[in-house]
């Protein structure tokens, strides 16, 4: 079967692909180092795979399941993972400045080194993370 990745914008091809399934597309496109910038990736199994070092800068994944991917120093800045499900990944290092996460799920992750600047924190779930070293837009409120 053919898999499109598309410009979540401007909805031209990124890149096409044929494979068995969209997760070993997308296991195939991670290989090859693909620029994913603005690449529309929402609402999609994304769980387990290997996004370390991509540029997914302006990417939409929201609604996307990324539980246990690894993301270490992946370029997600301006991207939307609003009500993503991040859970058990590892974020060490990632740059998310700008970044959409409202209602995004980070629990059980490793966000440490992680950039999340001017990040968009609305209803974040951070909850069993590991944030060292990570720079917030503001500090973090404490639940009452």
């Amino acid at each position: 079967m053919r898999y499109d990745i598309r410009d979540r914008y401007e909805k031209y091809v990124i890149i096409s692909i044929e494979a068995d399934s969209f997760k070993s597309a997308m296991e195939s496109i991670l290989k090859r180092h693909i620029n994913l910038s603005g690449a529309d990736l929402s609402r999609v199994d994304l769980s387990g795979l290997d996004f370390s070092r991509v540029n997914l800068f302006k990417a939409d994944l929201s609604h996307s399941n990324l539980v246990g991917a690894n993301l270490y120093g992946a370029n997600l800045s301006l991207a939307n993972l609003s009500d993503a499900d991040v859970s058990g990944s590892n974020a060490y290092a990632i740059n998310l400045v700008g970044a959409n996460l409202s209602n995004t799920n980070f629990s059980h992750a490793d966000l440490s080194g992680s950039d999340l600047s001017g990040a968009n924190l609305s209803g974040t779930n951070f909850s069993e993370s590991d944030l060292l070293g990570a720079l917030f837009p503001r500090p973090l409120k404490q639940a009452a």
